[in-house]
């Protein structure tokens, strides 16, 4: 053996090469393992764009995405005014609809037939969504100026402004819930059945923002003590009138602010309504004696027989108590919408308070349907008395298993209902809704509705026309089908014939003598119909000289409607 075999040998034998050998080894079998699975991947489908990735590559993507973004880029400030009813949100709306709806959809979520074969997946924009990964808006920006390479996202070269616009417009998307049905099953959570009413005070300390809006607000005041709140009262009871035969003194309770209001007198454990309700708008008294209701032949015919425990006091309040007649608060405080809160106040997070946010359609409605709408309690009468509200149900609950909306006949005008099944009284907004396409697409209450409180009309979060045209702009897949809003509606933009809530929202429900709510089916009423059900329509509420076949002749002479919708 010569010197070299020699030294060879020595080095073959020497642990550290063994070792170097070994590692060598491994990273060449792991290597060609590697490639052979990329190569199954690849062959298998990997980079089919419908194929769904795996929790490996999803991750690494997302990281990598994350990692390309500069620090400077994150902390940077929208200069732009961001509140719903600004321009600068009016101005991104506009180019969002016509750039980004086809694959990021009106609302955000990503789930549109484009997107549907994308990988990666369009960006999740969803204001929930965005929250979770605390998306800042200088990322935002950054994303669009910049685009993401290797995916459907493209680098938008905008001037500034029109760019944080865009960042604007996509802080104020509409909100919507999950469609599933499985997104709708109750609450079944061990806080669910643990927790207990806290007070909506209790939720000021971390919500104060919150509260001191809420606080304001119609819902958050709907039942006032005249002793606490002088001022509750609106009508001056000194001046005499008929059907007044009650004073300041009797009134235990005042009942309502906006359209009308009610005085409710004490009498043992219960309180009972005086005879005579004050009508806000038309600043007259009325009589206020129910002989319509389905409850009403059940009780006699006497104001003072016809207790609120039964009749009221379940909406009027938070966690009544049908036994003990006590409530934890009067009003529609913070637990009447997001449950039993003694859970989240011990240990604050997401997962021990219902939010609609993050509930299924169905659920995050029957929230706000569990006092708005007309309907019986399954389990009646109990203990002798007919109640008019759901009693036993918390929003951890099911409202189908404790309440049943009031049925129509169709081709009848009943107590609640037009012929065709749309409401023609109030406190029936459940009712028109559940009919309606946006119940079904996923639209929720608080999708329009921010009823903490806003600076809008009946708590909107932002003013109707705008808020319609969110999800509805000219040529949007969700209609209306037209270039303009004008071209849509035959009417100019600035007028009342052009506003989307006056044709798809008219007010036609009533809640006091000629005061009436906007329906909630969202359906055009026809004059037709209006010839063949006696619905009320929109055309002749503003036209009101004119006759509905003057009204049908003239939808029908419009292009771009069917001649055969205009007749029925």
């Amino acid at each position: 053996m010569n010197d070299f075999e020699k030294s060879a040998g020595a080095i073959g034998s020497h642990p550290f090469w063994r070792k170097v050998f070994r590692v060598v080894f491994f990273l060449v079998i792991l290597g060609v393992l590697a490639g052979a699975l990329f190569y199954h991947y690849i062959i298998s489908g990997g980079l089919r764009a419908r194929q769904k990735p795996s929790a490996l590559e999803i991750s690494l993507a997302n990281g990598l995405v994350n990692l390309s973004i500069p620090n400077e880029a994150k902390t940077l400030k929208n200069p732009l005014a961001a509140n719903p009813d600004s321009a600068n949100v009016a101005g991104g709306r506009e180019f969002y609809q016509k750039n980004c709806e086809t694959c990021h959809s009106y609302d955000g979520s990503g789930k549109t037939a484009a997107s549907s074969g994308l990988y990666p997946p369009p960006l999740d924009l969803s204001q929930f969504a965005l929250a979770k990964r605390k998306r800042t808006d200088g990322e935002l920006f950054y994303f669009i100026r910049n685009g993401v390479r290797n995916t459907a996202m493209p680098g938008w070269q905008l001037p500034d402004q029109q760019t944080w616009q865009l960042v604007a417009y996509i802080r104020n998307l509409p909100k919507t819930a999950a469609v599933e049905a499985t997104a709708s099953v109750p609450i079944q959570e061990s806080w669910a059945g643990t927790a207990h009413y806290v007070g909506s005070a209790a939720c000021k300390k971390c919500h104060d923002s919150i509260y001191e809006h809420w606080v304001k607000t119609p819902m958050a005041n709907v039942v006032r003590d005249p002793r606490e709140h002088p001022e509750a009262i609106i009508p001056d009871l000194s001046k005499s009138d008929p059907l007044v035969d009650f004073t300041v003194a009797d009134i235990a309770f005042v009942y309502g602010s906006k359209w009308k209001q009610r005085y409710f007198k004490k009498v043992g454990d219960d309180y009972y309504p005086f005879p005579a309700q004050w009508d806000i708008t038309n600043h007259k008294w009325r009589k206020y004696f129910v002989k319509d209701d389905w409850w009403a032949p059940l009780y006699p015919p006497d104001n003072f027989q016809r207790p609120t425990s039964a009749l009221c006091d379940g909406c009027h309040s938070v966690n009544y108590d049908i036994k003990t007649k006590t409530v934890t608060e009067w009003n529609v405080g913070c637990e009447k919408c997001h449950g039993p809160g003694s859970e989240h106040i011990l240990h604050p997070s997401s997962s021990n308070i219902v939010n609609t946010a993050r509930q299924g359609y169905v659920a995050a409605n029957d929230v706000c349907i569990q006092c708005h709408s007309q309907g019986r309690a399954l389990e009646n009468p109990i203990a002798g008395k007919y109640y008019d509200w759901p009693v036993g149900f918390d929003v951890t609950r099911k409202l189908n298993d404790y309440w049943k909306l009031e049925e129509h006949k169709p081709g009848e005008t009943t107590f609640t209902h037009f012929p065709d099944g749309t409401a023609h009284k109030n406190r029936m907004q459940g009712n028109d809704f559940v009919t309606s396409q946006m119940y079904t697409h996923g639209i929720t209450c608080s999708t329009c509705h921010d009823m903490h409180g806003t600076e809008n009309a009946s708590n909107l979060r932002k003013p109707a026309p705008a808020l319609c045209l969110d999800c509805h702009g000219a040529n949007s897949p969700n209609g209306p089908h037209a270039t303009t809003l004008e071209a849509h509606t035959h009417h100019k933009p600035d007028s009342v014939g052009s506003d989307c809530v006056a044709c798809h929202m008219p007010k036609i429900a009533q809640t006091i003598a000629d005061v009436n709510v906007r329906s909630h089916t969202f359906r055009f009423v026809s004059p037709a119909a209006t010839e063949a059900l006696k619905i009320p329509n929109a055309c002749n509420a503003c036209h009101a000289d004119k006759t509905t076949a003057w009204a049908t002749a003239a939808l029908k002479s419009w292009a771009d409607r069917s001649p055969w919708r205009m007749t029925q």
